[in-house]
């Protein structure tokens, strides 16, 4: 198995990353030894821009001022500028004061990203399509700016080994990347996962991942989109763009189960999928259910399930099975076989700011946080169960991680692009 932090074989995505280098690594190195002696003392104003302004994007803006108290989100950057326009009238009233951009802090197009990072700001927040996680986090790397770092962060392998090459970078540095796996900053969450890892329920003989819930937004196409803005409206529903909904959302339930496997990688996966209600061609190429095997180290295996359809039963938890009991992580419950069962009566809080809270108190300290591997593991982790399930083939991490599928465009413009076609398993080869 290389090493997964090796360089991606891609001519086509190493061209694009290459040109959106705005800054130089020397240039970011230089400014980055004042930048954590400015911020170390806490008491001066961070700068924050967002790139992707979006539900999603919107959303971590409004947490990264619940994060810190001496903070200003003074950027904005989206692909659509009325996207932009929307999201500056929303977060004007949401954040008031708070909101500090000029019309000439706010960036639009495919390349708004790389003005962003010749601005001021100490800290980006990407919420973009996940396609394109992979150009943007490296730029703002090497631009010297910490990060916020929505899931998956690709969506395909040779993303995910650039990925993992940036997160080196950013350790080098002394960046921070904190990851929008939000789940791993619930207090809950973790008060249960650690009871688990000291042994309450025994060894972990299996995990049991369900997100089985409805169906998401469409946006109807309008007669002056070309197909390149259909698509990238409607990202859901394009493999390309957003990996799929098991790495779009499921990840969540995947990341989970990783996390319970202390983080290592899975050794192989096998799966089902298929489209039942998304089957007009206005859903694009993704499936709408999912169940997938993987195995890991240590003879445990995890059953993932995940679903996108109306009228159906809902069901989004992780179940552990132990060799002395079972857990529910999301219900905060421990039932062990012999002795007591506990359940979860500490503290509550907002997942979504906590992240930011530990982001921002890094910053300030100088004790940056980087949750790079466990992000990128597990959104290889969705990418190989949605291999396994496109092909029909039973894949391993080895194969997964070498994947040569580079799902990148020819070019980004708003003019014609290719409609993808529909996986199907026993017919879609492996590349």
């Amino acid at each position: 198995m290389p090493n997964e932090n090796s360089t991606p074989q891609s001519d086509s995505r190493r061209d694009f990353i290459k040109k959106s280098a705005a800054i130089s690594s020397a240039a970011a190195v230089g400014g980055l030894s004042m930048a954590c002696n400015v911020h170390a003392a806490g008491s001066d104003m961070l700068k924050v821009a967002l790139i992707g302004c979006g539900g999603r994007g919107s959303g971590a803006a409004k947490n990264a001022t619940m994060g810190d108290d001496n903070l200003k989100v003074t950027a904005l950057c989206d692909i659509f500028p009325d996207v932009l326009a929307q999201a500056r009238k929303r977060l004007g009233r949401a954040l008031g004061d708070r909101l500090e951009v000029t019309d000439e802090t706010c960036f639009s197009g495919f390349d708004g990203y790389k003005q962003v990072m010749e601005t001021d700001v100490d800290v980006v927040l990407l919420a973009t399509p996940p396609h394109f996680r992979p150009a943007h986090l490296r730029a703002a790397i090497e631009a010297g700016k910490h990060v916020f770092c929505e899931k998956p962060v690709a969506v395909d392998a040779p993303g995910c080994r650039h990925v993992f090459e940036t997160v080196e970078m950013a350790k080098e540095k002394n960046l921070s990347i904190v990851s929008g796996l939000c789940w791993r900053y619930d207090p809950k969450v973790k008060a249960t996962v650690e009871k688990i890892k000291d042994g309450s329920i025994g060894d972990i003989v299996a995990v049991h991942e369900t997100y089985l819930t409805g169906t998401l937004w469409y946006r109807q196409p309008q007669p002056d989109w070309t197909e390149m803005e259909h698509q990238v409206r409607n990202w859901l529903y394009y493999t390309w763009l957003s990996g799929d909904h098991t790495a779009e959302q499921h990840i969540h339930s995947l990341d989970k189960a990783l996390w319970i496997n202390d983080d290592a990688a899975p050794l192989s996966c096998e799966a089902v999928g298929g489209r039942l209600v998304r089957t007009d061609a206005k859903w694009g190429n993704v499936y709408d259910h999912f169940g997938m095997t993987f195995e890991f180290p240590n003879d445990v295996k995890t059953f993932a399930f995940c679903r996108q359809m109306a009228g159906c039963y809902n069901d989004v938890n992780d179940y552990i099975l132990g060799s002395n009991g079972t857990a529910s992580i999301l219900g905060g419950t421990v039932t062990p076989k012999k002795g007591d069962a506990w359940k979860y009566d500490g503290p509550n809080a907002n997942m979504y700011d906590e992240e930011h809270k530990a982001l921002y108190a890094g910053i300030r300290s100088g004790n940056v946080i980087n949750n790079g591997i466990y992000m990128t593991r597990s959104t290889m982790m969705a990418i190989m169960g949605r291999m396994a399930a496109y092909t029909g083939k039973k894949i391993t991490w080895d194969m997964a991680i070498n994947s040569q599928e580079d799902m990148t465009p020819k070019t980004y413009e708003w003019g014609d692009v290719e409609i993808p076609t529909v996986a199907m398993p026993g017919k879609t080869k492996f590349v």
